[in-house]
C-alpha cells in the first residue's frame, strides 16, 4: 500500500512538473502573437490612412476639367480593391499576405500613374490643397514602411520563438504557426537604370 502511494506521488509530481514546464513557453507565444496581431492592426491603419487620404485627392483633381479621367477612375477602382482585401491576424500565412500586398501594390502603382500626369498640369501642381493632400500621402508611406519593418520584427522574434527546440513541440501542440513576412517586390533587388 505504501509502495502505491510514493508512486503515485512521483506521477503526480512529474505531470505537476510537466505542466508548469509548459505554462511559461505557453503564456509567452501567446504574448508574441498578441504582439504581432498588434503590428499587423497597426500596419492595416497606416493603409487605411494613405485609402484614406486618396478620395480627397481625387476630388481636387477632378477640379480641372481637362485632366485625364481613366487615370482617375484606375486610382479609385485600385483603391476599391485594396480595402477589399483583409487578412485575420491568426491566418497571418504566406499567402494572403500576399494577396493584400499585390492590392496594395496595385493602388501604389496607380497613384505613382497619377503623379506622373499631374506633372502635365503646372495649375494643379501649385493647387494648395493638392500640395498639402501630396505632401500627406508622401508621409503616409514613409509609416507604411516603418510599419511593415516593424511589423517584420515583431514576426521574426515570434517565429524564432515558436520555431526554437523544444518551444516547437509546444507550438505544435497548442496550435501556434509560424507568420508570414512582408516581402519586397519581384524585381526590387535589380537597381533602377537611369539613363541621360
Amino acid at each position: 500500500m505504501k509502495k502505491g502511494w510514493i508512486i503515485f506521488i512521483v506521477v503526480a509530481l512529474l505531470v505537476i512538473l510537466l505542466a508548469l514546464s509548459l505554462i511559461s513557453p505557453y503564456n509567452r507565444m501567446v504574448g508574441l502573437e498578441e504582439g504581432v496581431t498588434s503590428q499587423w492592426a497597426q500596419v492595416e491603419n497606416v493603409y487605411q490612412r494613405r485609402a484614406d487620404l486618396i478620395p480627397n485627392l481625387v476630388n481636387t483633381v477632378k477640379g480641372y476639367a481637362d485632366f485625364e479621367q481613366k487615370t482617375l477612375t484606375d486610382v479609385i477602382e485600385a483603391r476599391a480593391k485594396a480595402t477589399s482585401v483583409t487578412i485575420d491576424p491568426a491566418n497571418l500565412d504566406a499567402a494572403s499576405l500576399q494577396q493584400f500586398q499585390a492590392a496594395q501594390d496595385g493602388l501604389s502603382s496607380a497613384l505613382a500613374r497619377l503623379m506622373v500626369v499631374v506633372e502635365r498640369y503646372p495649375e494643379l501642381k501649385a493647387n494648395q490643397n493638392f500640395l498639402e493632400l501630396q505632401s500627406q500621402l508622401e508621409g503616409t508611406e514613409n509609416r507604411i514602411t516603418v510599419e511593415r519593418q516593424k511589423f517584420n520584427e515583431t514576426a521574426r522574434g515570434y517565429n524564432t520563438y515558436v520555431r526554437q527546440f523544444p518551444r516547437n513541440l509546444y507550438a505544435s501542440l497548442f496550435g501556434f504557426e509560424k507568420k508570414a513576412y512582408f516581402e519586397a517586390e519581384t524585381g526590387a533587388e535589380k537597381a533602377p537604370e537611369v539613363q541621360f
